[in-house]
């Protein structure tokens, strides 16, 4: 399993608004195509504004698939400061 996290700033005023939009976009079940199987975790900081995003893929082609339909979108969780990627060591979700 792969791991996509993607750090995002934001003002911690509109943070219920950028949750509400990315659930909104999630639950719409309109996500591209490379981003069907993946798992999605978003955590928040209410105090900065800040929020970061964790999505999952069952593997690393996967993960760089949907990296690239992720890029393409409009971006809903703020303005993103960095993305990495990691290999999952232990999940037990």
């Amino acid at each position: 399993m792969w791991a996509r996290v993607a750090k995002f700033e934001g003002d911690p005023g509109d943070i219920d608004a950028r949750v509400k939009k990315l659930r909104d976009a999630l639950d719409s079940g309109d996500l591209p195509f490379d981003l069907g199987d993946a798992k999605f975790l978003l955590l928040v900081d209410r105090e900065s504004g800040g929020t970061l995003g964790v999505t999952l893929f069952e593997s690393e082609e996967a993960l760089l698939k949907g990296h690239e339909a992720m890029n393409a979108g409009p971006g809903n969780a703020g303005s993103r400061a960095s993305v990495e990627f990691y290999e999952v060591a232990i999940h037990t979700l």
